[in-house]
Parts: structure tokens; sequence; C-alpha cells
């Protein structure tokens, strides 16, 4: 990682989004360790007693710790915690998902934030978790059984496929093209290009075209993403707000450092509503990169 050669038009393009210098050293910085205790199994108070955990300023069952081998740890085993990022905890917190209620997690795998979800809704109502592969569902279905899950249904689809269902809210943890994971994996960056992105943005605004009618009136969903290309994310946000004047974004208020939304990229300029979205680099809370929208149906 020390050696890594960064694109020189990757490099041209984001100087102009942020401290470019600051963005690429900590890229190449390891991630820290972050575990969420799973509350359908154990409590955070149990959890305190067999590992050192140091609390995560957003949600109150996500901890950053130390050592390693947490994976293989007994913990782990029988589902009292789950590996998951830190900002990768965000896009459940902002949907907020009640008791009882009907949910869709539209792109689930590999289910850290269907179990998050089921954790915040005590196993109660019911949550549609799809993937559009069965590779994909296999982990997503060993995960919810570790976790103690119940109240989850598996689908097999295309995102788009979905129709004629009605959802008090839904996540769309839309793919992407990754490069708030950059920390995770080098190969990111090797990856990179621009044209992949904007084919990620067709994708991206035909799963949110698709979720949007089964949305109940006054019905929140969550359009989430762990890239930082403002095509994917500011520009598939304004593109969903004036094809759909039903919807409108709220402001996300939550306890953690952000960058400023990008309003203008490459000649286009976006809706000053943008700046309610949520883009967090990775220097900004030492987590991956996110970004984070938060639409309501009128």
């Amino acid at each position: 990682m020390k050696e890594a050669k960064w694109k020189e038009k990757f490099v041209e393009r984001y100087q102009n989004l942020t401290d470019i210098n600051l963005f690429l050293e900590t890229s190449l910085k390891p991630l820290r360790k972050t575990v969420r205790v799973n509350t359908l199994k154990t409590n955070v108070q149990e959890i305190k007693k067999r590992m050192k955990l140091e609390p995560i300023p957003w949600g109150d069952t996500g901890f950053f710790t130390e050592g390693y081998g947490i994976g293989n740890t007994l913990e782990h085993y029988l589902g009292y915690i789950y590996l998951q990022g830190a900002a990768s905890m965000i896009p459940p917190i902002v949907l907020n998902p009640k008791r009882n209620e009907i949910v869709l997690d539209m792109c689930a795998s590999p289910g850290s934030k269907t179990s998050q979800m089921a954790a915040m809704m005590e196993n109660t109502g019911l949550i549609v978790a799809n993937d559009n592969a069965m590779e994909r569902l296999k982990p997503l279905t060993l995960n919810l059984q570790r976790c103690g899950v119940s109240n989850t249904v598996l689908t097999q689809m295309e995102g788009r496929w979905f129709k004629e269902m009605e959802f008090d809210k839904i996540l769309v943890d839309a793919p992407c093209s990754g490069i708030g994971t950059i920390r995770k994996s080098f190969k990111t960056i090797e990856m990179w290009n621009p044209n992949f992105s904007r084919k990620m943005c067709g994708i991206q605004k035909q799963l949110l075209s698709t979720a949007i009618p089964m949305l109940k009136e006054d019905g929140v969903l969550v359009y989430s993403t762990c890239t930082l290309e403002p095509e994917e994310d500011e520009g598939v946000v304004d593109a969903i707000l004036q094809r759909h004047p039903e919807l409108e974004l709220e402001k996300i208020s939550i306890e953690i450092k952000h960058g400023d939304a990008v309003e203008e990229f490459e000649g286009k300029h976006y809706s000053s509503e943008i700046k309610k979205c949520l883009r967090i680099w990775p220097q900004d809370n030492d987590t991956e990169g996110f970004f984070v929208a938060k639409f309501k149906k009128k």
C-alpha cells in the first residue's frame, strides 16, 4: 500500500472535491476494526465485559475495537457481534425502521444492514431482503441465521422487477464503483475509470425508480453508496428529484463529521437541496467513505 501509485486522472478529479493530500494519505491507512453488538442475542453491557470497546459516536451498538482474529472469536461465531464498518452502520440509523413496520432492503447481501435493521425492529414486522444472485444470497442467509434474525424473508431477483408491493421504509444500498472502500483494497483504484461510474449511475437510477412507487405515503427511502463519485451520489439524487416531484429530501441529523455536498461537477449544477445529503470522506472520521441521502414521499 505504501508504494501504491495513484492514477493521474483520478488525482486530478478528486483534488477539486476535497483536500487531496489528506484524502490520499488516509486512504492508504488500514481501517480501524469495528463491530456492532447484536441486541437480538445479547446486550452492550455483556459484550463490554468480554471485549475492549470504544463507542462509535453515531448509534449505540457500534464500537471500535482492538486485536486480531475477531472473526474467529466465540462472540462472533455465536452471533453476539457482527463485523461491520463504522460508516456502513449509518444508512439503517438514518432509515430508522420501527417495530412492526414493513421494510425492503433491495440490495441486501451480505446482510450487515439487514441484520442491523432486524435488531432495531426487535425481530418484529417484516424485512424483505433481496439480492440478484444466488452466490450473494448464501452469505446473506448464513449471516442472518447466525444473528438470530427471524423477521426476514429472502428474495432473489433484479431489484428493478419489484412491483405491486407497499413498504413503510426502503433501503437502497446500491451497487457502485466503491471508491470509499480503497482502505480495504487498493484494487478499487486500479480498476477505476469514469466510464464505469457512468454505467453504475444507470443501474442506481433504475433501482430507485423501481423502489419509489412501492413506498407508502409519508414513507422513507434511504439511498446509500460506498463511493465518492459525484455522478453516482449527488448526480443520482438530483436526477431522482427532477423525475419524482412526489419526493423530498430530508436533512440528515447525525453526530458525525462530514464534507460538503457537491453542488456542481463537470459543468452540471445540482439542486440546492443536495446540501441535505451526507458525504463522508475517509479522513473525516477515520472510516470508509460513504454517501447517504434520505427521501420522504409526500
